[in-house]
């Protein structure tokens, strides 16, 4: 995914160092180069976008293995899909596709 300016590929002790000085002027707290792809990959699916689109973007080959180790991200979706068929199924008073007219106050 990134390269040196010459097209090569970039030294991983490199990459490691750099990372964790940006962490450090930044002033944020240091995590893991590959947490970030972590991090990538469940704010994805928290946005719901597709298992089998993840899988491809993090070069997976097989589905299985994006959806075993992003399962803990699977409850709160879940909660989400809940919460949005309730909310879908509770009559809303401010329905523009309601003809009945409003009650006299």
């Amino acid at each position: 995914m990134f390269a040196t300016a010459t097209g090569g590929p970039l030294d991983p002790a490199n990459v490691h160092r750099q990372h964790e000085t940006i962490c450090y002027l930044a002033e944020v707290r240091y995590i893991r180069f590959h947490d970030l792809r972590h991090t990538c990959a469940t704010l994805l699916l928290e946005q719901g976008v597709e298992l089998v689109t993840i899988k491809e973007l993090l070069g997976h080959a097989r589905l299985h293995v994006t959806a075993d180790i992003y399962a803990h991200v699977r409850p709160r979706l879940h909660r989400n899909a809940i919460e949005a068929m309730n909310r879908a199924l509770q009559p809303d008073d401010t329905d523009p596709d309601d003809d009945t007219p409003p009650a006299d106050d």
